[in-house]
């Protein structure tokens, strides 16, 4: 059983090693904010937001301003005062650890702050069914896991409110932002994310969001497209997925990126024939 953990603990380290490539967690803030723009006002988000002295860092806490406005939206009906978000990037996924990590940060929280406990709330988003940690809630601790809303369940059986969210299981009409945060979208998710994008515009704070999704999604979907297996028009979806995130975010892509040192090396190849010539 040792070695099992063992296998699993390094597979987690893999996976969270290839996932530092793209900045997720920056993306993942921005998703939220998109998805609950309707209540902008009444919410406040703090990104990465440092618990104490010491290198303790919660997500996101989103605050909420006016205590009396319900939140309707599917992922912050459990909302109250003050509201810590745990998010795994898509190689990643929520273990009964870090349960136990950001349950202590709720505590640390509330005692640093000298607020009521009663005001606080826990989410947990990740790319997977939480298998291990929802036996884990309902064996161990006792608690009942119930599918409120496609991919939300939400935890019952503590003071604190409790969700988990499986963002690739969002309808994606409600959870179009949280739904294709994510390295594997396929054509009509693409197709349907980079449109949403181009609504918002540059005034919107998408860029973080942008890159992430354009970076992790953009090798695989050239590849599928050489591969010759998609539409015809699949070229220029490429292109205008390209345009409509990365550049109006201002960002430079690994494929543009590419693009121009294949072009440097073919002018340099070009110069130095005709210098060859020149000599001939």
């Amino acid at each position: 059983m040792k070695t099992n953990n063992k296998n699993k603990t390094e597979d987690k380290q893999q996976d969270s090693s290839c996932a530092t490539q793209i900045p997720w967690h920056p993306a993942f803030v921005e998703a939220l904010q998109l998805e609950l723009e309707d209540y902008k006002d009444v919410l406040e988000f703090h990104s990465e937001l440092q618990l104490t002295t010491e290198p303790l860092r919660i997500d996101c806490v989103v605050i909420k301003k006016t205590k009396e406005v319900k939140i309707e939206k599917n992922i912050g009906r459990i909302f109250r005062t003050w509201n810590l978000i745990e998010y795994k990037s898509p190689d990643d996924y929520v273990s009964v650890d870090d349960f136990y990590k950001v349950y202590g940060y709720a505590c640390i929280y509330t005692s640093l702050n000298q607020i009521p406990i009663t005001d606080v709330t826990i989410t947990f988003v990740e790319s997977h069914y939480p298998r291990e940690l929802i036996k884990h809630l309902i064996n161990t601790r006792k608690y009942t896991v119930v599918k409120t809303s496609p991919g939300v369940y939400t935890v019952s059986g503590d003071i604190l409110p409790i969700q988990i969210i499986d963002n690739r299981q969002l309808a994606p009409e409600e959870n179009v932002w949280l739904k294709n945060l994510s390295n594997k979208l396929n054509y009509s998710d693409v197709e349907q994310v980079t449109i949403k994008i181009a609504q918002k515009g540059k005034s919107t704070q998408i860029k973080a969001y942008a890159y992430a999704v354009a970076n992790a999604n953009l090798k695989a979907l050239m590849e599928e497209y050489m591969s010759g297996e998609t539409k015809v028009d699949y070229g220029l979806l490429l292109i205008q997925f390209i345009e409509k995130t990365c550049k109006e975010a201002g960002f430079l892509t690994e494929w543009e990126k590419t693009i121009a040192e294949k072009d440097a090396e073919i002018e340099k190849l070009q110069s130095q024939i005709a210098e060859l010539q020149a000599k001939t």
